[in-house]
């Protein structure tokens, strides 16, 4: 199935504005550009300057969070403790 989106033809001149404000594009330039991107300025406009999209890490469950957090966790605090070893400062127990 295709998406549809609808999109009002005055939003489309505030959209076209608002890329002609923040780029060098021309009017035409920015309207293809504009159908290009599925009508999002924002995209538009990112993709002008080369910032690319932020890629979302999506958790399954909240035990995938909770063990995450906690090896996050447990990794920086063997890599103080190493760092600690290698200039003495550790406390030896026994």
């Amino acid at each position: 199935m295709a998406d549809i989106s609808l999109v009002e033809t005055d939003k489309i001149d505030e959209k076209i504005q608002r890329i002609l404000r923040q780029t060098d594009y021309t009017e035409d330039t920015a309207l293809e550009k504009l159908k290009e991107y599925g009508y999002d300025e924002l995209a538009t406009i990112r993709a002008y300057f080369g910032i690319p999209e932020k890629k979302t890490t999506q958790i399954n469950s909240v035990n995938q969070e909770i063990y995450k957090q906690l090896r996050r966790r447990l990794d920086s605090n063997m890599r103080e403790y190493h760092t600690r070893v290698e200039n003495g400062e550790a406390k030896k127990i026994g």
